[in-house]
């Protein structure tokens, strides 16, 4: 089984003239793509490993440097190039703590059994966080563990909800 891939970023751009690249951070907060190395840069059929140099946040950007890209150029040829981590490097979670990536892709159903299909992906609201569920028709459901959120098994790649299947 090969480890699980976790995207955390797009190089958007090039900063400066000595290789630096602008970066398109999905880590909240933003800044802490840099603390991840190495970066599994991929576009297409292409993939290649490099390691983070330095970075810092410029204004509302990312810049980072990273082992190998001296020049604008260098620089400018990845970009559009997404950023991945391996699951092994996030930070340890504790217990009932989960990362989205690790729910995506679980199966969901009811207390009662009924299937309501997988998670597709999952929402900030401000008030709490829902997961999307694509099954024969969309679904939201709210994250509240211990409420709406009964069980979830990562093992057994299912999420079990106290949810109506008409709603």
């Amino acid at each position: 089984m090969t480890e699980q891939q976790i995207s955390v970023g797009k190089i958007s751009g090039v900063f400066g003239i000595k290789g630096w690249v602008k970066v398109f951070s999905f880590t909240d907060p933003r800044e802490n793509i840099l603390t991840y190395s190495p970066w599994l840069l991929k576009k297409g059929d292409e993939s290649k490993i490099l390691n983070v140099i330095d970075g810092q946040l410029q204004g509302k950007t990312i810049v980072a440097q990273l082992d190998g890209i001296n020049d604008r150029d260098q620089a400018a040829s990845l970009m559009g190039w997404d950023v991945f981590i391996r699951q092994d490097q996030l930070p340890k979670i504790g217990k009932n703590e989960y990362y989205w990536s690790e729910l995506i892709g679980l199966k969901v159903e009811t207390i009662d059994g009924i299937q309501l299909g997988v998670v597709d992906s999952l929402l900030e609201t401000g008030a709490n966080d829902v997961i999307i569920v694509q099954g024969e028709r969309e679904r939201v459901i709210p994250f509240l563990q211990g409420q709406t959120i009964t069980k979830i098994d990562l093992d057994a790649g299912i999420i079990i909800v106290d949810w109506d299947p008409e709603f």
